[in-house]
């Protein structure tokens, strides 16, 4: 029988030879923002078999939108510089689309990386004032963030744009709009951590309108052979957050401005949060979206062996298997799980000799 998870599907006019995706990965290793050798060996590395697409870290829009002052970021021509030279190498040596996750870190900014503690910068490690839908702390001990006027919001909203644009120049076949896991955009959707009073709060569908704005301000400079799409949030696993039913809403109102795809996620917003996880937990919101919206879906979520992704993809679970811990610990899963599910896949020239059918009986 053949491998759904290796048949091809395509993201709008993006073509990809199997169902697997490089799961953006924070490494916390930039420099101002700017990608380095770090970066250039991990993603060559991925670019080689981890998947058909390979989609870089939460990459973002600002400077006071960063997670840590080590994170990636795309908003100077030092940036983009920087971030081509690694594309161009996965695009001239690997067999993987490039895809790039814009993200806004909002009140989960200005903190320390989480290989040293999971805490925010002290006055004397050059914190800066975060942004938030509300004037909420992400914690007990973390700062107050600032809540935004319309002013910061239509900054912010261009910030993503600008950022768009420069990734269209660097040359991602793919970008994703990061909405989930408590950063800046999940922060408007979910009523814990969004109080407002205008436009912006209070109902669901006030309070998705922000993101979906600026969705709609990228999608009109991201051109249409590229593929857009986001990541969103189906639950926050606490009483009083993002429903998967509000899920489901945000999800149509993204296919209705023209989104390509979506990468369904949970939790992270709040520290309260119980998550039940287990293999593949995600999956049952990802199949819903692709059941009752008719987006393509990717599922992401502990996903680690070939048969679980042959599953998810065959039983309709979802349209792409999105992998993190898996391919750190295997970068040519792909190519195992080809072997293992008998199945072809890409390799690069130079690695031809090293198919099973040139050196194993």
């Amino acid at each position: 029988m053949t491998s759904q998870l290796f048949t091809p599907i395509s993201l709008n006019q993006i073509e990809l030879p199997n169902r697997i995706v490089v799961s953006p990965m924070c490494q916390y290793m930039a420099n101002d923002g700017s990608a380095t050798d770090w970066h250039l060996m991990h993603c060559g590395q991925m670019s080689m078999g981890a998947g058909a697409l390979l989609i870089l870290e939460a990459t973002h829009v600002a400077p006071e939108g960063r997670i840590s002052h080590r994170c990636l970021g795309l908003y100077s021509d030092e940036n983009e510089a920087a971030i081509k030279r690694v594309v161009d190498f996965c695009k001239a040596h690997g067999v993987a689309k490039m895809g790039i996750q814009l993200a806004h870190a909002g009140r989960k900014g200005s903190a320390h990386t989480p290989f040293e503690s999971v805490s925010p910068l002290g006055p004397d490690e050059e914190p800066w004032t975060t942004l938030a839908p509300s004037a909420l702390a992400f914690a007990p001990d973390w700062p107050v963030p600032q809540a935004m006027s319309a002013d910061e919001m239509k900054n912010v909203k261009q910030q993503f744009v600008d950022s768009a644009k420069r990734a269209v120049r660097v040359g991602f076949d793919v970008v994703e709009l990061h909405m989930a896991h408590g950063y800046l955009l999940h922060e408007f959707v979910s009523a814990i951590s969004n109080h407002r009073q205008d436009d912006y709060g209070g109902s669901a569908e006030k309070r998705m309108r922000y993101p979906l704005e600026v969705f709609e301000a990228v999608r009109e400079v991201v051109p249409h052979d590229r593929a857009l799409g986001a990541r969103i949030s189906a639950t926050d696993w606490v009483d009083g957050g993002i429903t998967p039913d509000e899920m489901v809403s945000l999800a149509r109102s993204l296919k209705s401005l023209g989104c390509d795809f979506v990468d369904v996620t949970s939790g992270q917003l709040d520290p309260r949060q119980k998550i039940p996880f287990a293999p593949g937990f995600n999956v049952p919101f990802t199949r819903r979206v692709r059941e009752e919206v008719g987006l393509t879906t990717m599922a992401v979520g502990m996903i680690t062996k070939p048969q679980q992704a042959e599953e998810i993809v065959a039983s309709g679970g979802a349209d792409l298997v999105a992998l993190a811990r898996g391919v750190m610990d295997d970068p040519r899963w792909a190519w195992h799980a080809a072997r293992e599910l008998g199945a072809e896949t890409g390799y690069p020239m130079n690695y031809q000799r090293c198919h099973p059918s040139v050196w194993r009986a």
